[in-house]
């Protein structure tokens, strides 16, 4: 049977035979330029809270906005084709974010330097690799599936970007539109809307973090009977943002997982341990001494991350169908590419050529394999190859049907990783070297498997609205090499300006190793650098005899000077000189390190992540799906009860939404996808980019107006009640009530007759 571009006689908005402005410089530029933007603060809410949100709509409608202005100026009218290219290239930034953020931390956390040629390698490779795998499926994928899989958020934005659609795209298309009319008028609404919410989430971090208007966090410790209960919530726009975006049932969930974390968990460790006389291993010092953070960082950081490991296998488990059914429709793809070239196919349905496509997987095949920063041998590239195929078939499947952003792809990771340390280990290969090669193959198929998912919702609004997908291919894979390039140095930054030296007297007093056999130099960098300028030796520690494990700076005669505690899973989060700074908990990558380590090296308190196994085990077993709540056992409370505060008004807009009028006629999925283009959605959206956007900012100002930060600081604690006073914690809810009643507020909609 030949194939058919259009089944069941669908039709897309721009006919194949309309020939209309489409991969032109402008949009092109304008969706690079803008998934560096989104890119940036997407990796900064990974290393939050281990989540990141679809970045398609925002960066539809902001390229719409822009669009729209330039025209009033003098330029010419974009078409919905240029958007879409726009849409397309602006989203791979977010999907390289989750992979980045996800995997290459744990590098670090691993005991290794984070390298820039490293990250950026990781991010460039896997990032086009998953985009050349998903081109061979979209025929499968997107068109022979287009009614059975639905691609949410590709729909979403397709309808986004039919509804500002100008006047010479309606005229390609066959529409007739007036001046003045209702769509135009709803496309400036739902723009101001968004950047009215980008602009009040810059502010409001700003004012909260640089200029110590209020506390950032607020939380409360129980005495007995709940003796080391804590409950606590950092009131972010960021994460209110994404609380509303992915909804109650999620969010509900993710924080009940959190609960049980400092209400039950740490509670009862203490409660069962403060009369021990010694310590109880993996943890170092008694548990009566014990604050709730050093608990949870000593034993159920461990059950966590058992929980997660486990939800995230189970998940696969459950989609094992689903990948055989994606992997024979891949191939069976690859086959149906053979005559779809430039020349004889319709302009909707050009793919890159085959050869090219296979020329493009081997190349970067060859690339991993020589890359020295990789530290990787030709095993982990076959393992690339095969496992990249995989998760990029099940990533594009999975995000059809349930989304980007329920779409588990650190369950993939997790997978990967263990399979190739279970290799590893039984080809003998334990050492630190390979660490990185294993962390490198998980790194790469991770984002590999991101920018698939991602790539299959760009196509799919590109089938829609009548696209050409040779184009968009091109134009992601443009923003794709671009986000990656500028991911790595921000990635460092963020790591560099929270990064604590500590002294060693504090840590590791009389400390000593023999300089002479150290051969790696470095230097204090960042707020601290102007203390002290003298140049020492690295010593990578792995062992915790005298000292925690970890890098330490050591002078020329031997002893050890500093422990250099970094910003991305640090624990020390005062400097010497009283300051405060901000550790990103990276949750994700910290449960890969523990995968890897614990496995090669055969160490992993295996009791303790058994404990968590059981619980997503016992949870499967009541049929709750485990992965959220798990995610929510190992995050902090404090990041998962404002995504819950998020989740709960967006139940009470959709609530009072579902009731009016024009909703009555809608079935539940229907009135699920008008949530999630609703106003309320588009707040949201703002709210997670501005904050995130101005939690960039902070953490690269901090390192270099460190007098400004102090000023502040000494400020706020000696004439600010909002910040420093015994009703601190209240007076700070009052201006994150605001945002609340704002989001409320917004997304509330207007009967209509």
């Amino acid at each position: 049977m030949p194939y058919d571009p259009n089944p069941a006689g669908f039709k897309p908005y721009i006919p194949a035979t309309a020939r209309l402005p489409e991969m032109t410089l402008r949009a092109l530029v304008m969706g690079v330029v803008l998934g560096m933007v989104f890119g940036a603060s997407s990796l900064y809410l990974v290393l939050k809270v281990g989540l990141t949100v679809s970045a398609s709509i925002p960066v539809a409608v902001i390229a719409i906005t822009l669009f729209g202005m330039a025209h009033k100026m003098g330029a010419r009218q974009s078409t919905i084709l240029e958007n879409s290219i726009t849409q397309t290239a602006g989203s791979a930034g977010e999907s390289l974010a989750f992979g980045l953020g996800v995997t290459m931390p744990a590098i670090m956390i691993l005991g290794f330097d984070l390298e820039i040629s490293r990250v950026m390698l990781v991010g460039v490779l896997g990032g086009l690799l998953g985009i050349l795998m998903m081109i061979p499926m979209r025929r499968t994928m997107i068109v022979d599936q287009h009614r059975e899989l639905k691609y949410p958020e590709g729909t979403a934005c397709a309808e986004v970007l039919k509804a500002a659609a100008t006047d010479v795209s309606r005229e390609a298309a066959g529409e007739i539109r007036e001046a003045g009319s209702d769509a135009a008028r709803d496309a400036r609404r739902r723009a101001a809307i968004i950047f009215g919410g980008f602009g009040i989430g810059l502010l409001y971090k700003t004012l909260s973090v640089s200029f110590k208007g209020w506390k950032d966090t607020v939380n409360f410790e129980f005495a007995a009977p709940l003796k080391g209960g804590s409950a606590g919530a950092e009131v972010s726009p960021e994460l209110l943002g994404v609380g509303y975006i992915i909804g109650p049932r999620i969010a509900f969930t993710m924080a009940a997982g959190g609960v049980l974390s400092y209400l039950l968990l740490i509670p009862m460790i203490k409660f069962f341990g403060e009369l021990l006389t010694v310590p109880l291993s993996p943890g170092t010092t008694l548990i009566r001494d014990m604050s709730p953070d050093d608990i949870r960082n000593a034993y159920v950081l461990y059950i966590g991350a058992g929980a997660v490991a486990a939800a995230g296998l189970i998940s696969l488990v459950r989609a094992m169908p689903m990948i055989w059914r994606g992997l024979s429709a891949g191939l069976a793809g690859m086959g149906k590419g053979k005559g779809s070239s430039a020349n004889t196919a319709l302009r909707t349905d050009q793919d890159i050529p085959m050869k090219w496509v296979l020329i493009g997987c081997l190349a970067i095949i060859a690339i991993i394999t020589v890359a020295t920063p990789l530290h990787m041998n030709l095993l982990g590239a076959l393992l690339i190859l095969v496992f990249g195929f995989l998760f990029a078939t099940v990533s594009s499947r999975l995000t059809g049907e349930v989304g980007s952003s329920s779409n588990p792809i650190s369950g993939m990771a997790v997978a990967t990783l263990l399979f190739t340390c279970l290799i590893f280990l039984v080809m003998g290969w334990t050492g630190g070297q390979y660490y990185v090669t294993a962390l490198s193959v998980g790194a790469i198929v991770c984002i590999a498997a991101s920018n698939a998912g991602t790539t299959s919702q760009d196509l799919k609004t590109g089938f829609l609205v009548g696209s050409t997908p040779r184009m968009q291919q091109y134009a992601i894979l443009c923003g794709a090499f671009a986000s990656a390039l500028i991911l790595g140095p921000i990635l460092l930054k963020l790591n560099e300006a929270g990064t604590v030296y500590v002294p060693a007297a504090q840590v590791a007093p009389n400390l000593t190793v023999d300089a002479a056999r150290l051969t790696q130099t470095a230097r204090i960098e960042g707020p601290q650098a102007s203390s002290d300028t003298n140049t020492y030796k690295v010593w990578h520690k792995t062992d915790t005899a005298g000292g925690p494990a970890g890098k330490y700076l050591v002078a020329d005669d031997g002893k050890v000077a500093y422990l250099v505690d970094p910003g991305i899973n640090g624990t020390h989060k005062t400097r010497p000189d009283g300051t405060e700074v901000k550790k990103y908990d990276a949750p994700k990558a910290v449960l890969m390190s523990y995968i890897i380590k614990g496995i090669l090296d055969q160490e992993l308190p295996w009791t303790l992540v058994l404990f968590g196994v059981m619980i997503s085990v016992v949870l499967e077993m009541a049929g709750i799906q485990s992965l959220a709540f798990t995610v929510g056992v190992y995050l902090p409370l404090v990041s998962t009860l404002p995504i819950a505060v998020g989740g709960f008004i967006r139940w009470l807009v959709d609530r009072r939404n579902n009731a009016l009028p024009q909703y009555a006629k809608l079935n539940q999925e229907e009135r699920q996808a008008a949530g999630d283009r609703s106003s309320g959605t588009l707040l949201a959206s703002g709210y997670i980019a501005g904050g995130a956007l101005a939690g960039i900012i902070i953490a690269i100002t901090a390192g270099v107006l460190t007098g400004f930060d102090s000023a502040m600081a000494r400020w706020a604690e000696a004439s600010n009640p909002f910040f420093a006073g015994p009703d601190a914690n209240l007076l700070t809810l009052i201006p994150y009530a605001a945002i609340i009643l704002l989001l409320f507020r917004v997304a509330r909609e207007k009967a209509q007759k």
